[in-house]
């Protein structure tokens, strides 16, 4: 009984430590050169999921039906449209968008947008819709 209690409490512990990110931000990088859009994903499980994304000229407008988004700018800076607003946007800017809501972005920098992205809960990539 002791053992399997000890046993629990370990894979649980390593489960934990598995998620723990400490990592300067500009060391996060593409792994590939890209066109437009590179998606790296930082962590996930079942409450979140964190990406670094880099955007060279746009995301077109869509929306995710069962997701809320987080958007931290890292480097560059442009338009951000939610639902029908457009919001200059720059390093340091935190974007905050609701499930089922409309958003993009157009890069208007000369140099690649990076932003952190954190979605919850977690994100397969299954309810995103793009705008007609």
């Amino acid at each position: 009984m002791r053992l399997s209690i000890f046993i629990l409490i370990f894979l649980n512990s390593l489960i934990c430590i598995s998620q723990e990110i400490v990592s300067p931000i500009d060391k996060i990088v593409p792994d590939i050169g890209f066109d437009n859009i590179y998606v790296k994903k930082i962590s996930t499980d079942s409450a979140s999921s964190t990406f670094a994304i880099w955007i060279k000229q746009k995301v077109r407008i869509h929306k995710h039906i069962n997701h809320t988004e987080n958007v931290l700018i890292d480097k560059g800076y442009g338009e951000f449209q939610i639902s029908d607003s457009i919001y200059k946007v720059s390093k340091g800017d935190l974007i905050v968008i609701p499930k089922n809501t409309w958003h993009g972005v157009i890069v208007n920098s000369s140099t690649t947008m990076k932003v952190i992205s954190v979605q919850s809960p977690e994100y397969f990539g299954n309810d995103r819709v793009f705008k007609d």
